[in-house]
C-alpha cells in the first residue's frame, strides 16, 4: 500500500501538450522533439520565409504543377458533379488558392474547409480568400489533424481531401499508414484524396532546401530550442547548438538534427529537468521522407485508397496523386 506513495510524480507541466513532448524527447536515447514544436508565432514565420528561399524547391514546384493542372485536377476529381474541399495543416491556404481557382471556375460556388492548429493561419487564409475569390464560403476548422479531428466535415456530395505540402513524408512510414487509414475511416467510398509527396532526387538539390547558404532553415530549426526556453524555462543557449541536416539514403529521408558544439547541462525548470548533452550530441528533429511511385502507390493501397491519376513536373520531382476511397 505504501509503495505506491514512493513513485515519483511528475510536474504538472509535464501533463501539457509541448511539456509532455519536450519531457518524452529529451529523456529518450536518441534524444528528439516532434517537428510539430516548431510552429510556433516565430517559426511559422520563418518557415513562410523558407518557402520563398532559391534553394527550397519545393513550394515552388508544387505551385507550378497545380498552375498547369489545377484545372485538369479538378475535372477528374469533380467529374459530373461537385465536390466540397477539405484541407488537412491547411496554415494559411497560400498555394491551395490555384485549386480553389479551379474548383470555381468548373463549379462556380465552392465550400471549403480548411483544418489547422494555427487560428492565425485560419483567419489570414480566410480573409484572403474572402477578398480573392468571394464564390469560396471557407468554414476553418481549429484542430491537430493527426489527433483531434473525430470527424471529417460532410457538407453533402463528394468530398475532396488535400494533403499538400508533402507533409505526410514528417512520418514515419507506419505513422503515415496509419494516419491515412484513419482518414479513409471517416470517409464514404467514392471520396477523394489528392496526396502530395517529393519523389526521390540527388543530394545536390535536396540538401541545400534544407540547408539553405542564408540560414534561415538554421534559426528554423534553433527555433524549437527558443520555444521550449519560453514556455517551460529551459536553459537553453540555441546558439550552443548547430543546425545539421543530413541524407538517410538507406532511409530515403532527409534528417534534421541540433548538434551539441560543447559538452554542456540544461535545465528545465518547469519539468524538474536537467537534461546533459555531450559534445556532438544531437537533437533529432526532423524527417522528410522522399518516395518513388511505387512506394506511394504502395502506401495508399494499404490505407484503403485507390490511385486514379497522378502528375508530376518536368523533372519528376514532385507527385501529386488522385486517390479514391474504395469500399471495404
Amino acid at each position: 500500500m505504501h509503495a505506491l506513495s514512493s513513485i515519483p510524480r511528475l510536474p504538472e507541466a509535464a501533463s501539457t501538450p509541448v511539456g509532455a513532448e519536450v519531457y518524452r524527447g529529451l529523456t529518450a536515447f536518441p534524444k528528439r522533439l516532434s517537428p510539430w514544436l516548431f510552429y510556433d508565432q516565430r517559426g511559422s514565420e520563418l518557415f513562410e520565409a523558407i518557402t520563398a528561399l532559391p534553394e527550397y524547391y519545393l513550394t515552388r514546384t508544387e505551385r507550378a504543377i497545380f498552375a498547369e493542372y489545377g484545372d485538369e485536377i479538378l475535372a477528374t476529381a469533380s467529374g459530373d458533379g461537385k465536390v466540397a474541399v477539405i484541407e488537412l495543416g491547411a496554415g494559411t491556404a497560400a498555394k491551395t488558392g490555384l485549386l480553389l481557382a479551379a474548383a470555381v471556375r468548373r463549379q462556380g460556388r465552392v465550400s471549403y474547409y480548411p483544418i489547422d492548429i494555427s487560428v492565425s493561419a485560419l483567419e489570414a487564409g480566410r480573409t484572403r480568400i474572402g477578398e480573392e475569390m468571394p464564390q469560396v464560403v471557407v468554414r476553418p476548422i481549429v484542430a491537430d489533424y493527426t489527433t483531434e479531428l473525430d470527424e471529417i466535415p460532410t457538407p453533402g456530395g463528394r468530398r475532396l481531401v488535400l494533403y499538400i505540402g508533402s507533409s505526410i513524408g514528417n512520418f514515419e512510414p507506419t505513422e503515415a499508414a496509419a494516419l491515412l487509414r484513419r482518414l479513409r475511416s471517416q470517409l464514404a467510398p467514392g471520396d477523394l484524396l489528392l496526396l502530395r509527396v517529393d519523389h526521390i532526387k540527388d543530394r545536390n538539390t535536396l540538401l541545400p532546401a534544407y540547408n539553405d547558404a542564408a540560414g534561415v532553415t538554421a534559426e528554423f530549426n534553433r527555433n524549437i530550442l527558443t520555444r521550449i526556453r519560453r514556455e517551460l524555462g529551459a536553459g537553453f543557449r540555441p546558439r550552443l547548438f548547430m543546425h545539421r541536416a543530413c541524407w538517410n539514403e538507406h532511409e530515403s529521408r532527409i534528417e534534421m538534427h541540433l548538434e551539441s558544439l560543447i559538452q554542456q547541462e540544461v535545465s528545465i525548470p518547469a519539468l524538474d529537468l536537467t537534461v546533459t548533452f555531450r559534445r556532438g550530441e544531437t537533437i533529432h528533429t526532423e524527417n522528410s521522407y522522399k518516395f518513388t511511385p511505387e512506394r506511394v502507390d504502395e502506401l495508399l493501397t494499404r490505407s484503403g485508397f485507390a490511385v486514379e491519376r497522378a502528375w508530376t513536373d518536368a523533372k519528376n520531382w514532385f507527385g501529386v496523386y488522385l486517390a479514391e476511397a474504395v469500399a471495404g
